[in-house]
């Protein structure tokens, strides 16, 4: 890992270090923002607060288990293809076990694969003709006034509440860890609200953007179109080859265990304090933190800065490792994983057949599963000890895999401030901050409590940002 302690030069001239971008923050957006103003030139150095870069990728290692700390696959689209070609990670990337494509979701008390084809859903019992009923019916349904609406009533609207029920409230719990009830459907799923706006329905505005999609030209080569993918060593090994990337630049650094204590406004420059004393000026600044760290970094500052991110929510949630002999486990684990719907009253989230996902997870003849806690609904199921933890998850999958004996390896993952919320009002939030930076040049803030939590939007929008803040400096 490319990381230094902070810099000796900040360390005998105080804050008189001067550079053209300070970004506070090494997470995916942090790292991608630094990489694209340092490879135009600028004197760019990042801070991160703990030992290595990264944010929430992070892999951990213990003899033949391996784990994910937090995201555990990397959609590959046209943006992330383009960089790991860029870093020279084209030829490690590793694409998903095939059967990564089939999805279960619990019905009734047990996983049931979603359909692999439309011609089957009628004999899927997560659809089943009620649900292909709803779907024919959805073109003639009115379009709602332009309003915004929870992400449950704008689904129960146009599909009807079992596809909320069955469908829509499991994935919303395995991207966001949320509740469809608070969720801003036109935040937390702009697409879809555009589908309506654009055609009158998500019929017949999916069929229209399929057809599109299939007359346009390739946007990736055949061989990864549509893939989930990792890489040997894990999703950390992205963060390390971004941060040599950055290091490798003529005037670019990256500083570890160096937290940031306040930011102020001096003439032109940014001063960013690291220690009394110490710290740096920057011509930009660029915080690439969680809404809360940002908020109390700027709320001296500006207290209309912070409101709208003290507004977000981070509700706590837990990764549950647990390794199993494959004896031990019914089911085929032939698939992604297994989502738990509300309504069917279990406490676990859901859960990843990691060791299925990729190889190399699991010791031979044993399997690794990776399954959650907590969430917006249920933040107290994230409470307790690890040894409840791992067995409260063996106690909701024990019926639904045919578990039959215990696990033989475990380890718990605790995210106390895990995934930022696009709750009702969160366009209007993010609107009232961007209203109030405009009192403030220079400053940019950018993270996945905003324009998309995944981390290949951060990846994207990381460095559309980097090039943004080049662009104005080198021609200014």
């Amino acid at each position: 890992m490319q990381c230094e302690a902070q810099s000796e030069a900040s360390d005998r001239q105080g804050t008189r270090e001067t550079r053209d971008v300070v970004v506070v923050g090494g997470g995916a957006s942090g790292l991608t923002a630094a990489r694209a103003a340092a490879r135009r030139g600028l004197s760019v150095t990042l801070l991160e607060r703990t030992m290595q870069v990264g944010g929430n990728l992070r892999t951990h290692r213990d003899g033949d288990w391996q784990i994910e700390l937090g995201p555990n696959t990397l959609m590959m689209k046209p943006p992330l293809h383009t960089l790991l070609d860029e870093l020279g990670l084209l030829d490690e990337a590793q694409p998903a076990n095939p059967d990564a494509r089939r999805r279960y979701i619990v019905y009734r008390g047990a996983p049931v694969a979603l359909p692999s084809h439309w011609l089957k859903a009628p004999i899927n019992s997560l659809i089943g003709p009620r649900g292909v009923g709803a779907l024919l019916c959805e073109p003639f349904r009115r379009r709602a006034p332009q309003a915004e609406e929870s992400l449950a009533d704008f689904v129960t609207r146009r599909l009807g509440r079992r596809a909320l029920d069955h469908l829509v409230d499991p994935f919303v719990s395995g991207v966001y860890a949320g509740d469809p009830e608070r969720l801003s459907a036109q935040a937390a799923m702009p697409r879809l609200v555009a589908l309506e706006r654009e055609y009158g329905s998500l019929v017949r505005g999916g069929l229209v953007r399929l057809r599109q999609a299939r007359r346009a030209p390739p946007a990736l080569p055949r061989e990864w179109r549509g893939q989930l993918v990792s890489f040997p060593a894990g999703l950390q090994r992205l963060a390390e080859r971004l941060a040599e990337d950055i290091v490798a630049q003529p005037d670019a650094s990256i500083h570890c265990e160096c937290e940031v204590s306040g930011v102020y406004r001096e003439g032109e420059y940014w001063r960013v304090e690291t220690a009394p004393g110490q710290g740096f000026r920057a011509r930009e600044l660029v915080l690439a933190v969680p809404a809360p760290t940002a908020a109390a970094l700027l709320a001296p500052l500006d207290p209309q800065v912070a409101a709208p991110l003290e507004a977000i929510a981070y509700p706590p949630v837990n990764a549950v490792s647990v390794g199993f002999r494959r004896a031990d486990i019914a089911h085929p684990l032939d698939g992604f994983g297994m989502l738990i719907p509300g309504v069917e009253h279990r406490q676990t989230l859901g859960a990843l057949f990691s060791s299925t996902l990729f190889p190399g997870r699991a010791p031979s003849d044993h399997v690794l599963l990776t399954a959650f806690l907590g969430g917006r609904r249920q933040p107290e199921a994230a409470a307790s000890d690890d040894d409840a933890q791992v067995a409260q998850v063996v106690a909701d999958l024990r019926d639904l895999l045919g578990i039959s004996g215990e696990p033989v390896w475990q380890s718990v993952s605790r995210w106390p401030q895990a995934i930022p919320q696009y709750e009702l009002g969160h366009l209007e939030r993010i609107a009232a901050l961007e209203t109030a930076l405009e009192r403030h040049p220079g400053l940019s803030l950018i993270g996945n409590w905003r324009d998309g939590i995944a981390v290949g939007d951060c990846l994207e929008n990381g460095r559309r940002l980097g090039e943004r803040i080049a662009e104005a400096l080198n021609e200014g």
